[in-house]
């Protein structure tokens, strides 16, 4: 009885606890090919056809602004890691008593329809309500797609001396939400405008959309697995690919690339940079072979890439090569460590 009283903690639920919850759903059509499991962020089902349909939803719980164009993005992000190309956009819109506006709902769906047309995804439905016990608008997206069968893409595929990417570097949501969320408190800490509207414009710029990389790199080479870093940031994302596919992981330290402001933010506010949300940084796992030419692809289309790593036998852990050589744990947590400030 006391287990049903533990408070758990914010953000997602803890692996070992989330896998024993997903152990009990049973499927019972066999036109499923890929269901709910750790690692794997959306359901793929089987149609008559060259095409897979694939399913994704997610909520966004930590933003405000631009929540509309966020609730898109992260579904984005998702599905696109499985290969496939998004399509229909549906959203759960929940809004907060006594502190809603005419303004605040039409800002949103405004920004959830611009954004899916400028990527070719239509608004098929959802819902929207003004709720109680609500202080900020919450969006629940969900996002259905096609990909040829012959070009999906499951976290499951990595295997032993399978090369690991990463792109653009890490932190970038996290950068964008303490821009927005927190102005006014980096003013007070002697942040001037320009640092601020740089942190908000990670957003776009480096952008929290992995859409252009993933795809493209699914376009031109065999990909093993792809992994959109969110809650618990990247150190969280590359465990899930470890879990999903049963391996292991040695991770060179040195490699993984912190974007400048991000490293000043998460020294001002005393977050580790490898386990905060990391939307818009891509994890690619590919055969060693043809990394460096994965390389050049996603750097000639100006996005900065760098192998981080390889995969390993699960027998051998999950390790940090630090900048002497030495290997120590890689530590993570499902708890994100934004959740310390908002």
């Amino acid at each position: 009885m006391k287990r049903f009283n533990e408070k758990l903690s914010l953000g997602k639920l803890k692996h070992k606890y989330l896998a024993n919850l997903l152990s009990n759903i049973e499927i019972h059509d066999s036109r499923v090919i890929q269901g709910s499991k750790i690692g794997e962020d959306a359901a793929v089902i089987d149609i008559p056809g060259e095409n897979f349909i694939v399913i994704k939803t997610d909520p966004v719980t930590f933003v405000t602004e631009e929540i509309g164009y966020y609730a898109v993005i992260v579904n984005i992000n998702d599905l696109v890691c499985t290969g496939a190309k998004p399509k229909w956009f549906q959203s759960t819109i929940l809004l907060p008593g006594n502190l809603t506006t005419r303004e605040m709902i039409e800002d949103i769906f405004r920004s959830i329809h611009d954004t899916c047309k400028s990527m070719g995804i239509t608004v098929v439905g959802g819902h929207t309500e003004i709720t109680p016990g609500l202080d900020r608008p919450i969006v629940i997206g969900s996002l259905v797609g096609e990909v040829e069968k012959n070009k999906l893409v499951l976290t499951s595929g990595v295997e032993p001396g399978d090369a690991l990417i990463l792109t653009k570097g890490i932190f970038i949501e996290g950068t964008s939400i303490i821009g927005r969320e927190k102005e006014n408190e980096l003013v007070q800490k002697g942040f001037n405008q320009v640092f601020i509207e740089k942190c908000k414009n990670y957003l776009y710029n480096p952008g929290i959309s992995v859409f252009k990389e993933a795809l493209l790199a699914n376009e031109h080479f065999k990909i093993k697995a792809m992994h959109d870093p969110t809650e618990g940031g990247i150190y969280t994302a590359i465990a899930e690919m470890t879990i999903a596919s049963n391996t292991g992981v040695e991770i060179e330290e040195g490699k993984v690339f912190i974007l400048p402001e991000a490293k000043i933010l998460s020294e001002t506010f005393n977050l580790n940079p490898y386990n905060t949300i990391s939307s818009g940084s891509l994890l690619i796992a590919i055969d060693n072979e043809y990394y460096l030419e994965l390389l050049d692809l996603l750097i000639n289309n100006k996005i900065k890439a760098e192998k981080i790593g390889e995969f390993v036998s699960k027998k051998n852990g999950l390790k940090i090569k630090e900048k002497d050589g030495k290997l120590k744990p890689l530590n993570y947590s499902e708890t994100d460590e934004i959740t310390k400030i908002l």
